[in-house]
């Protein structure tokens, strides 16, 4: 049990009214769901399929994508991460970090009770969130031309298909440019491959720098080729988060579009 007033916005800032708060200097958006919403035209409900939806913010009239409604909609992207509190008589409840999927844009009442476009977002718990690289056989060709299929490829959301959990595709097209970029040797470590496929293309990982809660994007720019060892020291280390911030800088040097 939290205070909002004492634990939250004292300690990260951000709007201390509403359902969406958007902190300026920590990369989340912290969002509050509770019965009273009702009142005010919102009806958060957790579906069958572990999916949580989220009315978005505007109490009279048609809800807009801006302000906080954005900042949901876009915050992997923006690198921000979701935090869910369930608002309780005695302060609020820390439900999980989300992952926005999606939204609807459905007909629903507002405070006043006049019939409105309302946004609803599709919320997930992260830890039912699974990413999976294609399995698919490395593509080979120049670099150039591999460039422009990744680049082509690149998306700011991967696809997805949903049961209990969701399963994100991550493009091969990316995968298949970030391997070829790296010449052989780990763009972490420097350290060559530590062997070599039946096709005879280097082993090496793809890591994606913002994870997808973080703003995993499809995209070279935020891709880094790495050997198993830095790959499990930047998922599994205890400086796993450093060293991640680490291979971010690198990036910049790495890939320019």
């Amino acid at each position: 049990m939290y205070s909002r007033r004492a634990d939250i916005h004292a300690r990260f800032d951000g709007q201390q009214r509403g359902g969406i708060a958007t902190p300026a200097k920590h990369s989340i958006v912290i969002v509050f769901t509770g019965e009273e919403g009702e009142e005010h035209g919102y009806s958060d409900r957790w579906r069958d399929d572990g999916v949580f939806e989220y009315f978005g913010e505007g109490q009279v009239g048609d809800m807009v994508m801006q302000k906080g409604n954005r900042a949901i909609a876009h915050h992997a992207a923006n690198g921000k991460s979701v935090l869910l509190f369930k608002i309780a008589p005695r302060g609020v409840v820390f439900e999980g970090e989300m992952i926005c999927e999606g939204y609807q844009v459905r007909p629903a009442p507002d405070r006043l009770g006049n019939l409105r476009n309302a946004i609803v977002f599709e919320l997930r718990l992260v830890e039912n969130v699974i990413e999976r690289v294609s399995d698919l056989p490395t593509t080979v060709g120049s670099l150039a031309s591999l460039r422009e299929r990744a680049f082509a490829a690149a998306k700011p959301a991967p696809a997805k298909s949903t049961s209990s959990t969701t399963v994100f595709e991550r493009s091969r097209d990316v995968r298949d440019y970030v391997v070829a970029r790296a010449v052989g040797h780990c763009e972490g470590c420097s350290q060559r491959a530590p062997f070599v496929r039946t096709n005879g293309v280097p082993y090496l990982e793809p890591h994606h720098i913002r994870r997808l809660t973080d703003g995993g994007p499809d995209d070279p720019r935020f891709v880094i080729a790495l050997c198993p060892n830095c790959h499990r020291r930047v998922h599994s280390g205890v400086d796993g988060a450093a060293y991640n911030g680490d291979l971010r800088e690198k990036m910049k040097a790495i890939e320019i579009a």
